[in-house]
């Protein structure tokens, strides 16, 4: 479906959104390694949003669009794997407002208690984007909820940008500006809202996506040009990069974005495994995805300032020798 270009977010919204967002969120902290610079063979800033509100960057995008919603609106409701269902369900109860998440069967229970913790009501459906979506339908029609999408939504979509704008000024406070800056994309929300945001903010910096290797339905619709859809969720460790990458988002990301790069499931687990040892950040698999792709993709980043979004930190640490055990088999 051709997307209307009325129907798409712009830079000044992303600026709209912090307006929004002051005061609500964090201005999570970036920090580097002399160790990982070593390892990447360049200059490696990692903006924290494992830190952020909910754990997760996803707390921009909910607090934007709850931010725009209609003053008699008394419930919302989403699908999510699991970062977005928490910040909807975070940013719903701090405005008093009633929140039911639908998730995917295959959704980590830690990410199911966070959701169930700040107080939304969980609705448990099949692993596909489709069984998400209809399930979301059933519960919009018996409850007249206001829905808010998980990545393809203009709202949230100019949320998430802001973490560029604060990237740039933090790099700026440190007396320099990024070469590259690299996030993770899954339905692409994050990529698109930092592209939008580099764009008319220092328009030098290239922006990179990247995703596992198994999920690579961003990349092959940015490289050929159109957009393609997944309809069975993919076989990935990270799990909050299992969605198919939304319309707007490929609209956007096809005019901001300069590359999108894959990573295997074994690069994955190893950069965690480097955040964990070497920074002490605790992250989840889909926040070691731009560390991945630097360490997987050298001669692309070598001698360059890159800034490297960690998006999350909600994961079950029961499965912690799992995870890593996964990656040494792949």
């Amino acid at each position: 479906m051709p997307t209307n270009q009325n129907d798409l977010p712009t830079s000044a919204d992303v600026f709209t959104a912090a307006q929004n967002i002051a005061g609500r969120i964090h201005r999570t902290p970036m920090i580097s390694s002399r160790q990982l610079d070593e390892f990447g063979g360049a200059g490696l800033w990692f903006k924290c949003e494992h830190l952020q509100k909910v754990g997760a960057f996803k707390a921009r995008g909910a607090s934007n669009a709850l931010a725009q919603l209609p003053p008699d609106t008394q419930m919302v409701a989403t699908h999510s794997s699991g970062n977005h269902g928490a910040a909807l369900a975070w940013a719903a109860a701090e405005r008093g407002l009633a929140c039911t998440v639908v998730m995917p069967e295959t959704a980590p229970l830690a990410k199911r208690a966070a959701v169930a913790g700040y107080g939304a009501e969980i609705v448990i459906c099949g692993p596909t984007q489709a069984d998400r979506e209809s399930t979301l339908q059933k519960v919009v029609e018996q409850s007249g909820a206001h829905v808010v999408p998980p990545f393809d939504d203009p709202r949230i979509i100019a949320g998430q940008g802001t973490v560029a704008l604060e990237i740039i000024q933090q790099c700026r406070e440190q007396g320099f500006v990024p070469d590259v800056v690299v996030a993770p994309v899954g339905g692409g929300g994050l990529l698109a809202g930092i592209g939008l945001a580099i764009a008319a903010l220092a328009p030098d910096v290239v922006v990179i996506g990247a995703e596992p290797a198994g999920a690579d339905d961003a990349q092959r619709s940015l490289r050929g040009g159109v957009h393609i859809t997944t309809p069975q969720a993919p076989a990935t460790i990270a799990d909050g990069l299992r969605t198919t990458l939304g319309r707007r988002n490929y609209s956007v990301i096809r005019r901001t974005v300069r590359d999108i790069v894959t990573v295997t499931e074994h690069g994955i687990v190893e950069a965690m495994r480097l955040l964990w040892t070497r920074t002490k950040q605790l992250v989840e698999p889909s926040a070691a995805v731009g560390l991945a792709a630097v360490l997987e993709h050298q001669a692309r980043f070598r001698n360059k300032n890159v800034a490297i979004v960690l998006t999350g930190g909600n994961m079950d640490l029961d499965r912690v020798a799992d995870l890593f055990a996964e990656g040494e088999d792949s």
